[in-house]
């Protein structure tokens, strides 16, 4: 230990120049070693599996090689891949073309061209660099390619957020008391197999009549009680600066609005997309947050790291909503390394949604007791950092409503409380409060 002076530091020479709280008697260390023996073993199942669970950070040299075959077949250019409009004019919409990036049987081909009558896809083509071309069960390809089963599912409702009755003027969903979203395009990078609004996307590019636009911000302006919006669609960054400059300008001018939000997943899909010229724009609209949605830790990469950077330099606050999705990510191990391979990135774990009940996505949808054993294993397992919020959405468009596995075994009964640990301790907790006089404002 070193002991400061005025003018010199020395070393102490002993346990008895130590401070009395930090002498450790022989006994004390052997109980505190072997409590850290109990805490190590609760996970261990965990840390011989953590560097087998294949992450973007590890997996450099076969998206390289991906990339190299893409550019390929679509006649890019390294520079090419470097620009994100690129990428967007160059989005893989074809059997024909999917085919010559990754494997694919004759029924499969057949199968997503099915599925793509009822449902538009497209895959940017860095996105197609994640896939495992081989590997039909890969995370990348089950998020991105169309499958048999949206075609079969016809029995889940249309509308989880019954948006006619959420929208008091056009572009507007309101379900809570001081925000709102305007939904300002319809346009993605990448169209997820498992978005929940993919009935509203349609199968063109649509751009939303300024009208309608100018009526969405009147209605902010004529309502004082919004403080936060969210700039979503379709994905908030398919715009171009100048249109999101516009944009967010206008909410600047209103003074109830405390906070502008952005909805995208372009981080994850085409990180390209975050460019200086974006990030320099943005950091005008101060205070700036952003949500977007990382599902496996193979979509965590270098490339994604830079775009992550650029953003937190900016100032602009990341949040990660992860969409638990079957046979993806529904895995205590593979959320975990996820979330940790977030945080390494700068990007906060936010919430975990349990996938929504919409048609053509039934295929994804765990149990909800899958997404609260997944809490449970990550609550003291891991940095209270890397846990986020498990979140359904409740029917008829009621709202997002939070589940937590039952740490409170028994409310306070003559100043006691009974509670669960996450270590699995059942303990009594001195719950008796003073009385208050008073009101606390």
């Amino acid at each position: 230990m070193i002991r400061a002076g005025k003018e010199e530091q020395e070393e102490c020479p002993d346990d008895e120049a130590l401070l009395p709280h930090m002498q450790v008697s022989e006994e004390d260390r052997s109980i505190a070693l072997d409590r850290s023996e109990e805490v190590r073993s609760l996970d261990e199942e965990y840390f011989g599996l953590k560097d087998r669970i294949p992450t973007g950070l590890t997996l450099g040299d076969q998206y390289r090689k991906n990339r190299k075959r893409i550019l390929k077949v679509l006649g890019g250019t390294k520079k090419d891949w470097k620009d994100y409009k690129w990428h967007l004019r160059n989005r893989i919409g074809s059997v024909q073309v999917l085919s010559q990036i990754i494997s694919m049987s004759d029924e499969e081909k057949s199968q997503i061209i099915r599925a793509g009558e009822m449902y538009r896809w497209t895959i940017s083509p860095y996105y197609a660099s994640l896939m495992d071309p081989e590997d039909r069960r890969c995370p990348i390809r089950l998020q991105s390619v169309p499958s048999i089963e949206e075609y079969l599912d016809t029995s889940e409702v249309s509308d989880p957020m019954i948006i006619k009755y959420n929208s008091p003027a056009p572009l507007i969903s309101r379900l809570y008391p001081d925000r709102v979203i305007i939904n300002v395009t319809n346009a993605c990078a990448m169209f997820c197999r498992h978005c929940l609004r993919r009935k509203d996307i349609e199968f063109a590019d649509v751009t939303y009549p300024g009208e309608m636009l100018e009526q969405a911000l009147d209605y902010v302006r004529k309502n004082p009680e919004i403080r936060d919006v969210l700039l979503t669609g379709g994905d908030a960054l398919a715009l171009s600066d100048q249109k999101l400059d516009y944009i967010l300008t206008e909410l600047d001018q209103i003074p109830h609005v405390e906070i502008k939000r952005l909805g995208s997943r372009m981080p994850c899909v085409v990180p390209q997309r975050i460019t200086p010229e974006l990030c320099k724009m943005l950091e005008k609209h101060d205070p700036i947050y952003l949500s977007t949605q990382f599902n496996h830790p193979k979509e965590v990469t270098a490339e994604a790291k830079k775009a992550i950077d650029r953003l937190t330099r900016s100032g602009i606050i990341v949040r990660d909503q992860t969409v638990l999705l079957k046979g993806i990510n529904n895995d205590k191990h593979v959320m975990k390394k996820l979330m940790q391979e977030l945080l390494r990135i700068k990007v906060v774990p936010y919430y975990i949604f349990n996938c929504k009940k919409v048609e053509g996505i039934r295929h994804f949808r765990p149990p909800i007791a899958e997404g609260i054993e997944i809490i449970e294993h990550m609550r003291g397992y891991t940095s209270g950092m890397a846990v986020p919020t498990f979140i359904i959405t409740a029917p008829d468009g009621r709202g997002k409503t939070p589940m937590y596995p039952q740490y409170l075994l028994q409310p306070g009964v003559h100043g006691k409380a009974l509670i669960r640990t996450w270590g699995g301790h059942v303990l009594e907790y001195d719950d008796e409060a003073e009385a208050e006089n008073g009101e606390i404002w």
